[in-house]
């Protein structure tokens, strides 16, 4: 079984390395969306808009010297066709709009091949063939930021586990006083992300691949086997601990722990499956990694793992350290987390209350949120790509692509002038529009460009495009407003759309998976809105610090509107890992009531078994995914920052303080359930994580 595992995901690694050549960047946007439309639509009209923009400047002199501009002809004429579609100049098609005031600046624009390896793949092939003997260059445009974002989220990747993995190994040396020990749960991590990448090279070919998917199934592949490793090995050496063989251990440690490895996993795979129900390419990439690395991270959870502890029966605690803790089949009653249990439950309404008003005041600011697509903030401010765009923004505000684009499509027959005049007229009363003029026309479509008054992704900016929409069209004519603000506006209205299929998916599965799981009415609805209020309170904090900018400094980033593809992922995964600690943490009270205790004892017994364990995998999980709070680009700092805060508040607050006082509180009405769903749950024949159903039934 080991060979034949190791093998089969060695393999598939290896092959996977090949997906870096077959990743895209893109996708942020509803591709069926009016703004998505208008855009192709302005683009054939115009044939003029360009994938990157190419600013040179002059030191001396101005842009219109001749020799410059042969120069600059002769570089862009050069540029190979297999990349390149189209370019237009300052120096080929001396338009005002192409240099600034004092000509000392002049642009060029490139329009890009979208072959096999995407218009990214084009642009690398020309990126260092644009400079020009006497004039400094900037690069700008939506393909240099994305190559600069896929660029710096590999170097990311890289550097997150290098620094993370040996972080890890120390910590898991320490949690189980052993060498041998602490190695299994980094081995299953190590095939769980390699094989990932095989899984991932596979689906992008026969579909687009976001580049962060590979750091999703890295974030969560190394996060989560590493801690499904932990619950297993764990259990594991408490089975040995208690007197049992080899063979029974590891029976009887995939029957328990396995058992509630087996359920995490399938709830944070429907989480992660949630997202392939949103339009964007973005969040479905998202889902492939996810899902791809949370699955083999089960797997190999439960097949490698139990073969290797198989082979090494009591050799697992070779190579201890001298601070070795004698292992415990049973907790010490009045010590520890059983005595932090009894602490908890003897006021448990002063407990909880307290609890619950700071996370929804830490919710609160979330409110108030802003959500953007990602545009060149999330980049380093020292980065090319987004001191380029600054530049273009500042000094070329007409071709930044910040203003509002509309399409006036009349078929066959372009829209009569006086038409075209009168309703770019009332696009200039508008409030938050300025000016609005047309900027080319062909084949009966005409193209008007409206000069936003305010922020891309503020809320005039939105109701500016709502206004525009509202507009009567001229006659035998349809409008189409695009243009970044409408993108954004669109792709979140499509994400509300589909938001609430995507909650009743998550919230229903997590539901129906914990009440076979634990035979209960409340505890599945107690673990969704525990779940929900830690939830809230994490984005509340990254609200504060990253869109209202408290202590972005420290952190150097840059405030912006939240990515709604980022938060979207944020909660899915923060969703399912919290009901991952959860279920790790009720499976071992229900055995505890399954065997005769009493629900204080059953929540203390549960606690002080699985106590230093849930602390342990957070701390784990924390160190794997905050290495990525040091990323360079802003969304995978976002991430990191934000899975640091989940796991805090959920793995200590919520599930070791707030989980015990509200089981206190509801008492034996924990364990309830209806008669038909009993005899349902029986039918059906699942068994509770770690009991069964005669236990259960036993204990009714």
């Amino acid at each position: 079984m080991l060979v034949t595992a190791l093998l089969v995901v060695v393999a598939g690694g290896v092959w996977g390395l090949g997906v870096f050549d077959r990743l895209s960047q893109g996708g942020y946007e509803s591709p069926h969306s009016e703004a998505a439309e208008a855009g192709e639509k302005a683009e054939r009209a115009l044939g003029s808009g360009g994938d990157v923009v190419v600013l040179y400047t002059v030191d001396e002199g101005t842009i219109d010297d001749p020799e410059l501009g042969e120069r600059i002809r002769g570089t862009l004429a050069e540029l190979p066709g297999s990349a390149v579609r189209e370019v237009t100049s300052y120096w080929s098609t001396p338009t005002p709009a192409l240099a600034n005031e004092e000509r000392t600046t002049g642009l060029a624009t490139v329009r890009l091949v979208d072959g096999k390896d995407g218009k990214t793949g084009s642009y690398e092939r020309i990126a260092d063939d644009l400079d020009v003997a006497g004039a400094e260059i900037d690069v700008a445009g939506t393909v240099p930021m994305r190559a600069s974002m896929s660029e710096h989220s590999e170097r990311d990747l890289v550097m997150a586990e290098a620094v993370s993995l040996p972080v890890v190994l120390v910590l898991l040396v320490v949690v189980f006083g052993g060498v041998v020990a602490a190695s299994l749960p980094v081995l299953v991590g190590g095939a769980a992300v390699f094989g990932s990448l095989g899984l991932l090279h596979l689906i992008a070919l026969f579909t687009q691949v976001n580049t962060f998917a590979v750091n999703v199934a890295s974030l969560l592949g190394l996060g989560l086997a590493i801690d499904y490793g932990l619950f297993v090995v764990g259990r594991f050496r408490e089975e040995l601990a208690s007197g049992g063989t080899t063979g029974v251990a590891v029976r009887r440690a995939v029957a328990t722990a396995g058992r509630t490895v087996a359920f995490s996993a399938t709830l944070l795979v429907i989480a992660l499956g949630g997202l392939l129900l949103f339009p964007q390419s973005f969040l479905r990439s998202l889902a492939y990694g996810g899902m791809a690395s949370v699955a083999l991270a089960a797997v190999v959870s439960l097949s490698v793992l139990p073969a290797v502890l198989g082979m090494l029966g009591e050799r697992v605690d070779r190579l201890a350290v001298p601070w070795r803790r004698k292992r415990r089949a049973d907790p010490e009653p009045g010590r520890g987390w059983y005595a932090f249990a009894s602490a908890v439950m003897r006021n448990p309404l002063w407990t909880a209350v307290p609890i619950l008003v700071v996370l929804s005041l830490l919710g609160a600011p979330f409110l108030g949120t802003q959500f953007g697509t990602p545009d060149e903030r999330v980049l380093p401010k020292d980065d090319p790509a987004r001191q380029g765009i600054e530049r273009l923004r500042e000094e070329f505000p007409t071709m930044s692509g910040d203003n509002v684009r509309i399409v006036l499509d009349g078929g066959n027959a372009p829209p009569e002038r006086r038409r075209v005049a009168s309703f770019a007229s009332a696009v200039s009363e508008v409030p938050g529009i300025g000016r609005a003029h047309v900027v080319g026309s062909r084949d009966g479509t005409v193209v008007l460009r409206a000069e936003l008054e305010t922020g891309t992704f503020s809320s005039r900016a939105n109701d500016a495009v709502d206004g525009i929409r509202s507009l009567d069209a001229p006659p035998n004519t349809r409008v189409l407003v695009g243009g970044t603000t409408a993108l954004n506006l669109d792709s979140l209205r499509d994400t509300a759309e589909t938001l609430p299929w995507v909650a009743v998916l998550l919230v229903g599965a997590t539901l129906v998976l914990m009440f076979f799981a634990f035979g209960s009415v409340l505890l599945p609805i107690k673990a969704v809105v525990l779940s929900v209020l830690s939830l809230s309170a994490t984005f509340g904090v990254l609200t504060w610090i990253f869109v209202d900018g408290h202590g972005a400094g420290l952190i150097n980033v840059t405030p912006a509107p939240m990515s709604v593809g980022t938060v979207v992922l944020m909660a899915s995964v923060v969703f399912g890992l919290s009901t991952d600690y959860e279920v790790f943490l009720l499976s071992r009270m229900v055995e505890a009531r399954a065997h005769g205790a009493d629900t204080p004892e059953a929540v203390r017994t549960g606690l002080a078994r699985t106590g230093r364990m849930i602390t342990a995998a957070a701390l784990l999980l924390i160190v794997v995914t905050g290495a990525f709070a040091f990323s360079s680009v802003t969304m995978m700092r976002f991430i990191g920052v934000g899975m640091i805060v989940a796991l805090l508040l959920d793995a200590t607050v919520v599930r070791m303080v707030l989980v015990p006082a509200l089981l206190r509180l509801l008492g034996d009405a924990s364990w309830w359930a209806p008669g038909k769903l009993r005899r349902l749950r029986r039918r059906v024949g699942v068994s509770g994580a770690g009991t069964d159903e005669g236990e259960l039934e036993s204990v009714r």
